[in-house]
């Protein structure tokens, strides 16, 4: 297998209306741009992928993910990363506009059982809109049922593509249009209904899934001379929370409101204390197998909100690391979370500073 996957995602996206570009804004939980990767990896289908994009220090280092900067235009952006892998012995190269983010594994195995007969390889989905044409000072109606809207990714062979590209020196909204413009034969195969482009801000809210909640609550005594973990950090003080585990409150509550969402029962039926293996364990790593359950499920997570409740240490001190520590542990993004730090005006074990307890809810999508 030697093909690869090229991502565009170095474009202005000036129709979006954001000073951030569109490809790093936040779709389920992620930018736009890591969804295309994802998918590709998940598909084991690629040797190398390529994402072209303008600002390359906002990607951390991949071993599969090649990271190039891209051209001030599409087309020379794609003849970028193009000339990249050229000596790399590639056969076939899937090009992708990163504003797609939908596209399906089973859309990439279709692509590639195709290509193997073709030398262009082009989704397509017809319309349901009655389509007119504006042709000078006349407007003509379209047959729809012949109206094809292509869609990437799209299937080449490598020398074919790269040459067409090489000579190219015009704008081009994708590379089939190398093909028809040279008069080469493309395989036009359906594409997706859900393989939509993201082109304006209200596109992200299309194909939203339903949202399910979890709701999480612990509590522990402080005793003398214990580390104290709070969210995945060791926090400074005199005391530290009694319990089988570490007595992370804040994680064991965010725990049980996963297992809530997802109706996994609770953190007790998983981590029973009765059970020596589990004695002194670090919550992080009673919360590792919960976040793969999340997304081995295809849940992602879209908002976490926490209320830490104790009279000392005082939360607003570390809430910044807390959520730094919170959106490591579970790979979601800190804007997503929310950290409020209560007190109880003194009252009960906690207001004597014996005791602090958390309580956390969360909201869940599957994606589609």
């Amino acid at each position: 297998m030697n093909n690869y996957f090229i991502i565009l995602a170095s474009g202005k996206g000036k129709r979006f209306g954001s000073k951030m570009p569109k490809q790093f804004s936040l779709y389920k939980n992620k930018p736009l741009f890591m969804h295309s990767i994802d998918t590709a990896l998940k598909s084991k289908l690629f040797k190398k992928i390529i994402l072209v994009i303008n600002k390359t220090n906002k990607f951390k280092k991949n071993l599969k993910v090649d990271v190039i900067k891209g051209g001030k235009e599409r087309y020379l952006s794609s003849k970028k990363a193009l000339d990249y892998i050229k000596g790399k012995k590639v056969n076939n190269v899937f090009i992708h506009d990163a504003a797609r983010p939908n596209f399906s594994i089973n859309l990439l195995k279709n692509l590639n059982k195709h290509i193997k007969n073709n030398k262009a390889v082009v989704p397509y989905i017809n319309t349901d809109n009655s389509t007119k044409y504006n042709q000078g000072s006349k407007i003509i109606n379209l047959n729809r049922k012949k109206v094809l809207l292509t869609q990437t990714p799209q299937c080449f062979k490598f020398k074919t593509l790269y040459n067409l590209s090489k000579k190219n020196k015009s704008l081009i909204t994708d590379e089939a249009t190398l093909f028809l413009n040279n008069n080469q034969k493309i395989k036009f195969i359906k594409g997706e209904e859900k393989n939509f482009k993201i082109t304006k801000k209200i596109d992200l809210n299309k194909n939203q899934s339903k949202t399910f909640y979890g709701i999480g609550f612990d509590i522990h005594r402080l005793v003398k001379n214990k580390k104290l973990y709070l969210g995945g950090i060791k926090v400074p003080y005199h005391s530290g929370l009694k319990g089988h585990s570490d007595g992370d409150v804040v994680l064991h509550a965010i725990i049980d409101a996963l297992l809530g969402a997802l109706r996994k029962k609770d953190i007790g039926s998983l981590y029973p204390d009765n059970k020596k293996k589990f004695k002194n364990i670090r919550s992080f790593k009673m919360l590792d197998p919960i976040i793969s359950m999340l997304k081995n499920n295809n849940f992602y997570i879209n908002n976490l909100d926490i209320n830490l409740i104790c009279e000392k240490p005082k939360v607003s001190k570390y809430r910044n690391k807390i959520i730094s520590s919170l959106s490591s542990l579970m790979g979601i993004n800190k804007n997503i979370i929310n950290l409020k730090g209560k007190t109880v005006e003194k009252l009960g074990l906690i207001g004597k500073e014996s005791a602090i307890a958390c309580e956390a809810i969360i909201a869940i999508n599957k994606y589609e």
